[in-house]
């Protein structure tokens, strides 16, 4: 059962969301609140009560467009809390997902809000929260050292390719083929999980059938309608789906 804050800052869109959630029997309680202040206030106050007091929140559904500070800045400013709520966007734009997700979304929902849709955010959102629950805290500074290998076997030798060498994933069933400047090895992990594992490494997901690092594309190629970039000597085909979040990544990158 969770306990909810809603934060849009337009009243008719607010209401719909709260209506829908407090609809839901998975929601114990539905709480609103207009803008980002009262959004912080609610939740410091939920804290000081302590994960079980009758005040307590476990998931934050945030617009993002909002006067004041960004749905994006109210989650990131979250992100510094000792326990942290859950997040899930409720969004009128697509073009913010990569970042939605850098910021350990648990879903982003995009408005119209459908009932359908936001019952599959609010059902992943009670998994997180079980999973939170099952797992003990570890320790922040341990949580942030993340592998800087993987292993995989080569001859019946185990060897450790540095994830840093790595230029690109390519999907081989519940394979993935790590491709690097000397050659490639496979590893029984599939592509989505070693997408999820290395987002905070720069791994961006592509085509269904591949996981590029963003430093690693020498060049982005445009045409007649299809997209593809450049890595080493391979040319990888961009589904449309993902073409225009990779265009924007590499603005930014290159501008920033």
């Amino acid at each position: 059962m969770l306990r909810v804050l809603a934060v849009d800052d337009e009243k008719p869109l607010l209401e719909e969301l709260l209506y829908l959630l407090r609809s839901d029997p998975r929601v114990l309680s539905a709480e609103g609140a207009s803008d980002a202040t009262e959004a912080l206030r609610r939740v410091t106050r939920a804290l000081e009560s302590g994960p079980d007091g009758a005040d307590g929140i476990d998931v934050v559904f945030l617009d993002i467009h909002m006067a004041g500070l960004t749905g994006l800045d109210i989650a990131r400013l979250l992100a510094g809390f000792a326990r942290p709520p859950l997040i899930v966007f409720v969004t009128a734009h697509e073009g913010f997902a990569v970042q939605a997700f850098d910021l350990k979304a648990v879903d982003y929902v995009l408005k119209p809000v459908r009932p359908e849709r936001l019952a599959e955010a609010v059902r992943r959102a009670c998994e997180q929260s079980a999973r939170s629950e099952e797992t003990p805290a570890a320790p922040v500074a341990a949580a942030d050292r993340a592998p800087e290998q993987i292993a995989v076997e080569l001859g019946g030798v185990t060897r450790f390719v540095a994830i840093a060498d790595i230029s690109y994933v390519e999907a081989q069933g519940d394979y993935a083929r790590l491709h690097t400047d000397e050659g490639s090895h496979l590893v029984r992990i599939p592509v989505s999980t070693l997408e999820e594992r290395w987002a905070a490494r720069g791994f961006v997901r592509i085509h269904r059938r591949h996981l590029v690092a963003l430093g690693r594309i020498d060049e982005l190629r445009l045409d007649a309608g299809t997209t593809s970039v450049r890595v080493g000597s391979a040319e990888l085909q961009v589904s449309r789906r993902h073409a225009r979040e990779l265009r924007d990544l590499l603005m930014r990158q290159a501008t920033g």
